[in-house]
């Protein structure tokens, strides 16, 4: 049975991203609340996002609380901030499989990749 994780580095500081706000949805552009949880200090979440059944082939969205977690570093950011929320969508076309999405993120960048 596959299952659902992620991880989140904070590239501007070199360090996990502890305390960032994550909400999964099921069906993209924010479709059916599936988790939200918060990164350990070690940027992953205690758990899998999702597992076994729970874990169907479809369309996901994960968004992750990039301003909040910067403002409360006590960073100063402009007013909209460049990235206050990131989103992102991918597809899982086989769910027997391991899917692991992290996120290295900046106040001005992210990129990501499939992992396992």
């Amino acid at each position: 049975m596959g299952k659902l994780t992620t991880h989140v580095l904070d590239t501007a500081h070199g360090r996990p991203a502890g305390g960032i706000l994550i909400t999964l949805y099921r069906g993209g552009s924010r479709g059916e609340t599936l988790a939200q949880t918060r990164t350990n200090s070690d940027g992953r979440s205690d758990a899998p996002l999702l597992q076994g059944a729970d874990l169907r082939a479809g369309v996901y969205d994960l968004v992750f609380a990039v301003g909040d977690y910067y403002r409360e570093l006590g960073l100063t950011l402009p007013d909209p901030p460049f990235l206050d929320e990131v989103s992102l969508s991918f597809g899982v076309a086989d769910p027997q499989q391991n899917y692991h999405v992290p996120l290295l993120m900046s106040p001005w960048s992210y990129s990501t990749y499939r992992g396992s």
